[in-house]
């Protein structure tokens, strides 16, 4: 039956099971988006900036598991998307960017918009091709689908030649595509239950993205069988029940003592699906390179992850989701209850912090939040100091959600908010921001006013751009240029939107305010001022100063 290369392409998205689509409308897209007006069961999530959209579907990948999708227009829009596709791929996220492309017709004479996108995304995307003929859209996105998804997840990029979307074809859409998960082998398992067997001081950091639900408990059961000690890899926290009597911390930007104490102590390190990069290892600090001179067991689905930075004693090419089900499999291997609980005590210790300076204290906030949020609560959260509060000092429990990106993109929280709301909209969401990071791409409150999916969003305002801040005390103390933010009326901001705001000057009002917001299910925004001195739980502005 003939159809239009738009009606096609969308009909390959449906088969995969993806019925929510962000993006901004484009005029070198237009037979996609009227095509869209025969798909009724597909959603149309606008943005109101192309950075916002591919944030959303970003967020929504690494929420559901299944693949983002985000349409954006030619050239401003490609550019406009690219943070999106920087985090999607530094994040290990499954992402397909569709660009509208001028016709081909005028390609290459510099046509209104026109770019390269092969040139401009091959650093920072899996895949960068373009549809240069309507017959081929069944190929390409079945490709384009394998390569977001397989091996080590990540952004792809399909260009979409006005010309070629709008003409006519005659072939059937692809069906849902199938990705297979790289197991284990017998004689992997065999290895690695010696090594752990005789080790002393093992860790496990597990990480990375691609987890089912059915993986990461059969992850539990093996750990906890076993005592391991394991930390999260940085903005991993949900991966792992942080009320496990195993779970012994993340491993972020400044980790504390005895988190790298320990890293430096372990005889094994077994780096389970994470990748080994600055963050994890404290700027590659934390041991030599190639060799840690420890034995490294690095599993992980891309086989090129393997030995990247630090040689792997004992590399497995494995998903998480099956290495997990074998190692289930194989009971108890040993037992590390007494490392385990040094470790244990030593992380519980490091969530009690001192009163902060100001007259909002987050170490506060943060224990009532954790008395009070419902146990699959969703966080989100771009980039910058405050969020250290959410990251390091709340346990995430097993149905609880972490949203942030391991980019440290700024902007990112409020958009992934709104993309969780749409995805579970009976859910609580918390979207945890700073002023500097909320204005990155305040906009999309426009969205969520549109689509009804407002999250409850906690702005800490400490009219600065706080971790710079932090980092020009630290190495040029007293020379202070550039971070400083005026800010606008929030409350207004929020009220123009539809949003139900609210200031917080002081610790105690924080209580009744939240639990209004809590119980109307309808979000709402909470400005917290807070003091710039309080900078990090366990450290002050000023004790940073020079360090």
């Amino acid at each position: 039956m003939n159809t239009t290369g738009a009606r096609l392409l969308l009909k390959c998205i449906l088969n995969q099971n993806i019925k929510t689509l962000f993006g901004v409308p484009g005029e070198s897209y237009l037979s996609i988006l009227d095509a869209l007006n025969d798909f009724p069961e597909i959603n149309w999530i606008g943005a109101r900036q192309e950075g916002g959209a591919s944030f959303m579907a970003a967020g929504f990948a690494q929420l559901t598991g299944k693949t983002g999708i985000c349409f954006v227009t030619r050239a401003p829009g490609a550019t406009n998307a690219s943070i999106g596709i920087h985090t999607a791929f530094q994040g290990s996220i499954p992402l397909i960017l569709f660009i509208g492309q001028v016709s081909l017709t005028v390609k290459g004479r510099e046509a209104f918009q026109e770019l390269d996108y092969k040139e401009m995304f091959s650093g920072m995307a899996k895949w960068v091709t373009e549809v240069n003929e309507v017959n081929r859209i069944p190929e390409i996105m079945a490709r384009a689908f394998n390569v977001a998804n397989s091996g080590r997840p990540g952004p792809v990029i399909v260009s979409l030649p006005e010309d070629v979307i709008s003409s006519i074809c005659n072939f059937n859409p692809i069906p849902r595509i199938i990705f297979p998960e790289p197991s284990v082998s017998r004689q992997g398992l065999i290895e690695i239950k010696e090594k752990l067997n005789n080790a002393v001081k093992p860790i496990v950091i597990v990480g990375g993205t691609g987890w089912s639900d059915e993986g990461k408990k059969n992850f539990k059961n093996f750990v906890e069988k076993n005592n391991l000690p394991v930390i999260s890899s940085f903005r991993r926290q949900d991966i792992f029940d942080n009320n496990s009597k195993s779970y012994a911390g993340v491993s972020s930007f400044g980790n504390s003592k005895y988190l790298n104490q320990a890293l430096e102590e372990a005889d094994l390190i077994f780096a389970f699906n994470a990748l080994l990069g600055d963050v994890t290892t404290n700027n590659y600090k934390l041991w030599s390179i190639p060799n840690t001179h420890k034995f490294l067991i690095h599993s992980h689905p891309e086989a090129i992850e393997l030995g990247k930075v630090y040689h792997s004693n004992l590399p497995v090419n494995s998903g998480p989701n099956n290495l997990a089900i074998e190692l289930n499999k194989l009971g108890k291997i040993s037992d590390f209850s007494s490392y385990a609980n040094n470790l244990r005590t030593e992380y519980i210790n490091s969530l009690s912090v001192k009163d902060q300076p100001g007259f909002v204290d987050m170490g506060k906030i943060i224990c009532y939040l954790q008395s009070i949020l419902p146990e699959d609560v969703i966080f989100t959260n771009g980039a910058g100091n405050f969020s250290i509060w959410s990251n390091l000092l709340y346990k995430f429990g097993e149905k609880a959600r972490l949203i942030a990106p391991t980019s440290g993109a700024m902007g990112f929280g409020l958009p992934s908010a709104i993309a969780a709301k749409l995805s579970d909209p009976e859910k609580t969401v918390i979207c945890f921001t700073g002023d500097g990071d909320f204005q990155m791409n305040l906009t999309e409150l426009g969205t969520a006013k549109q689509y009804n999916a407002f999250p409850i969003i906690l702005l800490l305002n400490n009219s600065s751009y706080g971790t710079i801040r932090m980092h020009q005390e630290k190495n040029y103390p007293g020379r202070v240029k550039a971070t400083e933010i005026i800010n606008p009326d929030y409350m207004k901001l929020a009220e123009s939107y539809g949003m139900k705001s609210f200031q917080v000057k002081r610790t105690e009002e924080f209580k009744n305010i939240f639990e209004k917001l809590l119980s109307s299910k309808n979000g709402g925004l909470i400005e917290l001022i807070v003091d710039v001195e309080s900078i990090t739980p366990h450290k002050t502005l000023k004790e940073f100063k020079g360090f």
